[in-house]
């Protein structure tokens, strides 16, 4: 089923999302999880373009409660959000070890930062390529292919 733009893969009831499904923004933003008289309902995941993840317990198309994981595996957290909050935008090693001397900026958390290969995206364990969907180690090393992610990978 297509509505403005958006797909819709899973089962329908009187012509609503009903039971499990995945339903795709026009953006690229995925939803997978339960669905209900066509609305999110139950447990469900937000897979934003970018990485990020917002997993939640929708109810009729609210969430109820749900966390939001960055694409490099970062939750934010409501309560006590230390990592550069609108009045210290400091790295956490700048908060851990101080600020460096003027002129030598920190530009990731890392000090020495990694060189990224231009166009890849760090992910922790290693690079993510988008043009070939890949990952690869810090030494180049084949890590993995970059599928889309499984329902029971987003759930858990």
């Amino acid at each position: 089923m297509e509505v403005t733009g958006s797909r819709f893969c899973g089962s329908t009831e009187r012509g609503r999302m009903e039971g499990w499904g995945s339903y795709t923004l026009p953006t690229g933003t995925e939803y997978l999880g339960e669905l209900r008289d066509g609305a999110f309902h139950g447990r469900g995941a937000l897979l934003f373009p970018g990485g990020g993840t917002f997993r939640a317990v929708w109810h009729r198309g609210v969430p109820a409660e749900g966390k939001f994981t960055f694409a490099d595996g970062l939750e934010y957290a409501a309560e006590r959000w230390d990592y550069c909050d609108g009045y210290d935008r400091r790295f956490y090693t700048e908060i851990c070890s101080g600020l460096r001397p003027a002129g030598i900026s920190q530009l990731t958390n890392l000090d020495p930062p990694r060189k990224i290969p231009e166009g890849c995206y760090d992910c922790g364990d290693g690079f993510y390529n988008p043009n070939t969907r890949t990952v690869t180690d810090y030494e180049l090393r084949f890590l993995r292919n970059a599928g889309k992610p499984s329902v029971s990978s987003v759930m858990s």
